[in-house]
């Protein structure tokens, strides 16, 4: 089945800890989105907000750094808790070494890749992955639609990952809907992101209809 890395930017924001524990049941982690402000033209999560919801659930928190500099976000979200951390390959001009460095720290780490990017920036670093997420919509937009070549680009990479026996994992972020989220399955996904659909709408159904897939 299908396993849930709920997105807290769809919760509701004036009531986090509520929410993460509300959600708590029927997801195997929280997913954070953090951007800067550069990478995207949005400000979300910060180190500090991320460290206050952190008492409220024993679930592994995953950030997702949208920003320019990887390196410079690092410490900080591991500090205030992060379990496992995100980042895209053009914000580095050494990706290896910042997946290096969060294992070092003994965290998990993952790619993170736009609707435009090729799978061919994971040739490099695919090997010391534990996570790949494919980007189903454009930087910053919320509510619309997966972008009609996320499957294509998910069944290819499980065709790598498995050719090569990796353990990576793959993980679908944005337009997880109702009527995708049987694509992206179908197309060899590991993980979804749920946003809207599962804080508003009903996590049981969701879950539901995911162990029927």
């Amino acid at each position: 089945m299908l396993k849930c890395s709920a997105s807290l930017w769809s919760a509701d924001l004036a009531n986090l800890a509520a929410e993460i524990k509300r959600i708590e049941p029927f997801v195997q982690r929280f997913h954070i989105d953090a951007a800067d402000g550069r990478y995207v033209n949005l400000l979300l999560f910060f180190p500090d907000l991320v460290k206050a919801m952190r008492p409220h659930t024993a679930l592994p928190f995953e950030v997702h750094l949208i920003t320019v500099n990887p390196f410079q976000w690092l410490d900080p979200f591991l500090e205030a808790g992060a379990d496992s951390i995100l980042f895209y390959p053009d914000t580095t001009p050494d990706p290896l070494a910042f997946i290096q460095a969060v294992k070092a720290a003994g965290k998990q780490v993952g790619v993170s890749l736009r609707v435009e990017d090729s799978l061919m920036l994971l040739d490099p670093v695919l090997d010391q992955l534990d996570t790949v997420t494919i980007m189903g919509t454009y930087m910053g937009v919320k509510g619309v639609s997966m972008d009609a070549s996320v499957p294509g680009k998910i069944r290819q990479l499980r065709q790598t990952i498995t050719q090569r026996g990796l353990p990576t994992e793959i993980e679908a972020d944005g337009g997880i809907r109702y009527e995708s989220v049987p694509l992206i399955h179908q197309a060899g996904a590991d993980w979804i992101v749920p946003g809207s659909l599962i804080f508003n709408g009903d996590p049981a159904r969701l879950i539901q209809f995911l162990s029927g897939l």
